[in-house]
């Protein structure tokens, strides 16, 4: 975690941005964000097959790691809504990349639409995803370079927006709240445990 006053009063250039403000509305709803991610898959879901739910499921398990281990670095501020942020997490994973939870989220729903075998939604959920995150990304980062401000920007000139990087091992370092993150996904795994079992209830009864 990089070492910061933050500063709530501030407002950045970045933050005000058209792109910045529509992707403020969009933060602010992004919890109905993955609802075509959805309902395409299970409206339009194929056979049920063991090679669709092998492939879907190894995606699935390497997006919820990736975001797990983030939720773990951040703790409860990856739920929040609000411009309130406390401090700059910038180890784990974020070490890696500036979005590591968006990373997970794409992973995630990439792997269920793998299982509902809807292999032409793919790149158009790549497109959907693309566009609403370009402007949740815009948003945040306008949002940190006002409170953070220089810290932030030096942070965000060494680490990758979206892929992955390797970070120096000292930049990775840091406190990881690996309890709080199982109580946090327990939600998570709940929406995607019931999902695979609509494609189940529905490949069975189809």
């Amino acid at each position: 975690m990089t070492t910061a006053t933050p500063d709530h009063q501030n407002v950045s250039a970045a933050e005000q941005t058209p792109a910045a403000r529509i992707g403020a509305v969009l933060f602010k709803n992004r919890g109905w964000l993955p609802v075509p991610f959805l309902v395409v898959p299970v409206l339009a879901m194929q056979e049920l097959t063991t090679r669709n739910l092998v492939i879907g499921a190894i995606v699935m398990l390497i997006g919820e790691w990736w975001r797990m281990w983030g939720v773990a670095t951040a703790g409860t501020v990856t739920r929040r809504r609000s411009r309130n942020v406390q401090k700059l997490v910038s180890h784990g994973p974020f070490a890696w990349s500036r979005n590591p939870l968006y990373n997970g989220n794409f992973l995630l729903w990439m792997g269920i639409i793998a299982i509902s075998g809807v292999y032409w939604f793919i790149p158009v959920a790549a497109v959907i995803f693309a566009i609403e995150y370009y402007y949740i990304v815009r948003y945040e980062e306008g949002v940190l370079e006002s409170i953070f401000g220089q810290v932030y920007l030096d942070y965000k000139a060494k680490t990758p927006r979206w892929f992955p990087r390797p970070p120096k091992p000292e930049d990775a370092q840091g406190e990881f709240y690996w309890a709080e993150a199982w109580r946090s996904e327990i939600s998570t795994f709940m929406q995607f445990a019931a999902i695979i079992l609509v494609f189940w209830a529905k490949d069975k009864w189809m």
